[in-house]
């Protein structure tokens, strides 16, 4: 819109400032952006679409691995009491603090050992479009790894998977967790 650039324009020539940055807008759109050009890579180096959804996750979990550690100490979240705190945690301080959205937690099990984190928007996609002949990748799934790692490491096996994703025609992209078990007192070692 010409009107908005005029003004963004005439206020930099008055303050003698730029016009403000939105540094975490940026930041994220620069994240989405190399993480755009690694999964582009790993289709180069990988003949199929499941070695890269394999190569994403142990990404992910090696990721995951490392940030738990940082996640606590600026979180200052305590020990979850269940499964049920524990994906209020990953949904209102977790994905918020790391990817700057609020997953909606639902869809849980009967159990209460599973449940769904469902994004209206994930910020890895923003400038993603995925080929038809590339539908079995699960271009996010670094997130996945990233859960599962971040989980082991404060004790908690789960399994993590994607149920629903945009970027393959759904409407919204759902991330599954399940409750495995809780681990015995031993860090894991990180995937190769």
């Amino acid at each position: 819109c010409k009107a908005n650039q005029i003004s963004t324009t005439m206020a930099h020539r008055t303050s003698g400032r730029p016009p403000a940055v939105d540094n975490k807008k940026l930041s994220g759109e620069l994240f989405a952006l190399t993480y755009g050009a690694l999964v582009s890579q790993l289709i180069k180096d990988f003949e199929s679409d499941e070695e890269v959804n394999k190569q994403l996750d142990k990404l992910g979990f090696n990721i995951g691995v490392r940030l738990i550690e940082d996640f606590l100490a600026r979180s200052n979240v305590g020990r979850c009491h269940d499964f049920k705190e524990t994906a209020d945690v990953i949904s209102r301080i977790g994905f918020k603090m790391y990817l700057g959205v609020t997953p909606m937690v639902g869809n849980w099990s009967a159990s209460g050992d599973e449940f769904s984190l469902i994004l209206d928007n994930n910020p890895l996609t923003e400038f993603v479009e995925i080929p038809e002949d590339r539908r079995t990748l699960l271009y996010s799934n670094v997130l996945c790894g990233a859960l599962r790692g971040a989980l082991e490491m404060v004790y908690m096996e789960v399994e993590v998977r994607f149920v629903q994703d945009t970027l393959c025609g759904d409407d919204t992209t759902e991330i599954r967790l399940k409750f495995i078990r809780r681990l015995e007192d031993a860090i894991p070692d990180a995937e190769d």
